[in-house]
């Protein structure tokens, strides 16, 4: 459709097959033997053992069924991990939050190119080993469905690439407008949000109907809202177009593609919105799936398992965004709890969704990708990222993870059918709070960011999938930086792929933090 400097329509909207699917009319089934428990909402469980799923098959996307236990596939890749332990872990550093800019000819500019330029150059001699870049659609898609405009990536790239620096590259489908007062940010393509103003529904709600402008619902994954596309087919042909334009990049100079699942880039429901004030730490969250959308999927659900009584409604008694989970009914034990029928059913449905949605897009990628992560000289790898609610993590509940999709509590391991998943993409997982401890974190809120990174570790480490890790908050003291390398060379574990350090700024290259920076990168980066 358009051409120039402007870029081509992607081939993959031309040959893209037909098949639509309802998402009213999706499989879903859930333990028939589930256990219930009658036990006390207690605090300091542990939730490292290993948990043992009372079921080896689900249904995939398009209905199919496909096999969670990957051991065949696992045993062949095992080989990942044989000496990960003696490597080095090379380091990309994020881009500065206000890289790039839009002038007021409409066209997009990287900001302070002469400061980035110098800032790069020093990174290199640091011993840093790449970049990593937020590929933003609301840059790329701007203005008109199909108009892909790249000339600020290629600037970009080229830069870094001339620098001898390597890239992470991460596709950004989600805005970050709110993110702060004092940085112009990145909203979504101005033609999706024209939409978003007829039809607010297109957003994940709350239950009192606020939409929350990050990121689409999945409840459009397959419904064709988007001047004939649905969701799913925009993502597909973004990555299709991304693919074309760099393809001599693949592999030498873009070594990993993040792909964007869900607000942050992260894979989970936008619930604890700190953006726009809504939720603050240590609040609960709250459930995102009051849209049209997925409450049809979920009608439909409750009535093809003969339980028409739930099918309008999430938990009753679930709380607010800043809400204690010692006041809340849903969190406790009791009628009406998540350990309640109704809870159990509806936790399954929230979080397989999600699933069922990281599942779609990834699968694109991976097919489209495929040629890159097959060339053993020059490969990439595709990345998926979660976050990691570590608050009210030690009672049994987990609310913070629960509502944000991830169904994981004291007798559940959630992130199980998520590496499981991830295993069957050859995709590695991102996570971050690689720079905290235990005793950092306020005892009343029964945080453990190390316990809930421990057992993402068991189950990745099961499941045969790399991962990266990245820090949540800026640490340049010496205490900080040696958690780091700790969790990337963890004793009981393997040494992750690579560690993305959040972020480049003007503080990174103060005397007295980049004299405990550039060690640090140098021993990250030696073969231990």
């Amino acid at each position: 459709m358009i051409d120039g400097s402007i870029g081509m329509a992607c081939k993959c909207s031309v040959e893209r097959r037909s098949v639509m699917y309802s998402n009213n009319l999706r499989e879903f089934c859930f333990d028939r033997e589930r256990k219930k428990f009658n036990r006390k909402n207690l605090r300091n469980v542990s939730t490292i053992p290993i948990f043992k799923r009372s079921f080896s098959r689900c249904r995939s996307v398009s209905g199919k069924s496909c096999i969670i236990s990957m051991d065949v596939r696992e045993k062949s890749r095992s080989t990942l991990f044989e000496t990960s332990k003696h490597k080095r872990v090379p380091i990309y550093v994020m881009m500065p939050i206000d890289s790039f800019g839009v002038d007021t000819s409409g066209t997009p500019r990287i900001r302070k190119i002469k400061a980035l330029t110098i800032s790069l150059k020093a990174l290199k001699l640091a011993g840093v080993h790449g970049i990593a870049v937020e590929v933003w659609w609301g840059i790329v898609e701007r203005f008109f469905p199909h108009a892909y405009n790249w000339s600020l990536y290629e600037e970009l790239f080229n830069l870094v690439s001339e620098m001898g620096l390597k890239l992470q590259v991460a596709l950004s489908f989600h805005s970050n407008v709110h993110l702060s007062s004092r940085v112009q940010g990145v909203s979504l393509p101005q033609w999706i949000t024209e939409i978003g103003r007829h039809n607010k529904d297109i957003y994940y709600q709350d239950q009192n109907g606020f939409p929350n402008a990050d990121y689409l619902t999945l409840g459009v994954d397959n419904i064709p809202l988007f001047h004939g596309r649905t969701a799913i087919q925009c993502y597909e042909d973004f990555i299709c177009s991304f693919a074309n334009k760099f393809d001599s990049l693949m592999g030498t100079v873009i070594e990993e593609v993040c792909v964007g699942l869900g607000p942050s880039g992260e894979l989970r429901y936008p619930a604890h919105p700190f953006q726009d004030g809504r939720w603050q730490f240590p609040g609960i969250g709250a459930f995102q799936c009051y849209d049209k959308y997925m409450m049809e999927d979920l009608r439909a659900v409750a009535w093809q398992e003969g339980k028409p009584d739930w099918a309008n409604k999430g938990p009753p008694d679930a709380g607010d965004y800043n809400s204690f989970p010692t006041d809340v009914p849903f969190f406790e034990e009791g009628e009406g709890s998540f350990l309640s029928d109704h809870g159990h059913f509806f936790l399954e449905w929230y979080s397989d969704r999600l699933l069922r949605h990281a599942d779609s897009i990834l699968g694109v990628a991976a097919k489209l990708l495929q040629k890159y992560q097959e060339n053993e000289q020059n490969s990439i790898r595709i990345v998926a990222k979660i976050g990691l609610l570590y608050w009210w993590y030690q009672t049994v509940s987990h609310p913070a993870e629960l509502t944000a999709g991830y169904y994981n509590t004291a007798f559940r391991d959630g992130y199980d059918p998520l590496t499981s998943m991830l295993s069957r993409h050859g995709a590695a997982l991102q996570i971050s709070c690689f720079e905290m401890l235990d005793n950092e974190t306020p005892k009343s809120f029964l945080c453990s960011p190390e316990g809930l990174l421990q057992q993402i570790r068991t189950a990745s480490k099961k499941r045969v999938v790399e991962l990266i890790g990245r820090n949540t908050h800026e640490r340049f003291d010496e205490a900080g930086l040696k958690q780091i390398h700790s969790n990337c060379y963890d004793s009981q574990a393997e040494a992750v792929r690579s560690f993305t350090y959040f972020r480049m700024n003007d503080k990174i290259f103060r005397v007295e933090n980049w004299n405990n920076f550039v060690p640090f990168v140098r021993r990250m980066s030696t073969h231990l």
